[in-house]
């Protein structure tokens, strides 16, 4: 795996950075993809619903396991990304 890498994104208008891995990076964008999200959006969604002792990339990197355990498990997501 890749060493962080620090990438930048606009939340409620406000720049921030997170630093990823590559393979969470492009996890990421493609989830945003499936969800038809642009990725500042759903980076957002994640840093609303976060426990604020983790860190943006923390949340993220937790958001995209699960994404994908839910998706190896069968749970269905609809267009909102609320579970089904």
């Amino acid at each position: 795996m890749s060493r962080p890498i620090k990438r930048s994104l606009t939340l409620r208008g406000h720049r921030t950075s997170v630093s990823l891995e590559d393979d969470f990076w492009r996890a990421f964008r493609d989830i945003a993809n499936e969800k038809s999200l642009p990725i500042n959006a759903l980076a957002a969604e994640i840093d609303a619903e976060r426990d604020l002792e983790a860190g943006l990339a923390t949340a993220i990197r937790l958001y995209v396991l699960a994404h994908y355990r839910d998706q190896a498990c069968g749970v269905a997501d609809d267009r909102s990304g609320q579970r089904l």
